[in-house]
């Protein structure tokens, strides 16, 4: 019987260390892995290379390690939503590379597929094709870009067994399914995990062959970035 499970989020990160090249799901707050982040503050790991389609907020998420400064290199789409990541772009401290999502999500796919790299006209004529290579295909031009190269991938699902299938809820499906296997190490934590053989075949997003741990998570917090009510 396959059994990738590890007893706590600390297993589930050994082998981390200052300097890696980290992929962390979720789109916004939704779908974030927080137990894993929440680690890597504990761990306290330092140049980090993290992609990701955002950087959370000022307190929460990947805002979490923009405060310890542990993240050297940030690799995004979107990132507005964090005063602290501003601070340090605009004084130099963050290193920024912003990445049309369309191409980021594809960058984790190729990677996980094994395709080193691919042509895509998001971005031509502006600074993100700079440096990069272009051709021309039927009469229209398109950048190069490279898959992703990462040591590790963190990963939340709603569901998952001890083989590592995952099963994702709703829009927390997001860039989590992209990232699994993209990686030399994918780990997901899991709201719900069940013995091997539970899940639905058929309603199976991400098969266990993606996955190299997998891990209960606790005390999920679930924030919405901006919430917004009316009085009644």
């Amino acid at each position: 019987m396959i059994d990738k499970t590890v007893q706590s989020v600390v297993d589930a990160l050994e082998g981390v260390t200052s300097g890696m090249t980290l992929m962390l799901g979720g789109f916004g707050l939704c779908g974030i892995p927080e137990n894993a982040i929440s680690e890597l503050v504990r761990l306290g790991v330092s140049n980090l290379k993290c992609i990701s389609n955002n950087a959370g907020v000022d307190d929460f998420g990947l805002g979490l390690l923009l405060q310890q400064k542990q993240i050297k290199t940030m690799i995004a789409s979107y990132v507005g939503e964090n005063a602290e990541f501003e601070r340090q772009m605009l004084s130099g401290e963050l290193e920024v590379i912003l990445t049309p999502q369309g191409t980021l999500a594809e960058k984790c796919r190729a990677a996980q597929t094994g395709i080193p790299a691919f042509y895509t006209p998001a971005g031509f004529g502006t600074e993100v094709a700079n440096g990069k290579e272009i051709r021309t295909f039927h009469g229209k031009n398109y950048v190069m870009e490279e898959a992703y190269q990462a040591d590790f991938a963190f990963v939340k699902a709603w569901k998952g067994d001890e083989a590592g299938n995952l099963i994702f809820n709703g829009t927390a499906r997001n860039f989590n399914p992209l990232m699994c296997g993209a990686a030399k190490v994918t780990v997901a934590e899991v709201e719900e995990l069940l013995p091997a053989g539970s899940l639905d075949p058929n309603q199976i997003h991400i098969p266990g062959i993606l996955v190299n741990r997998i891990f209960q998570g606790q005390n999920y917090e679930k924030r919405i970035e901006q919430r917004t009510v009316r009085n009644i």
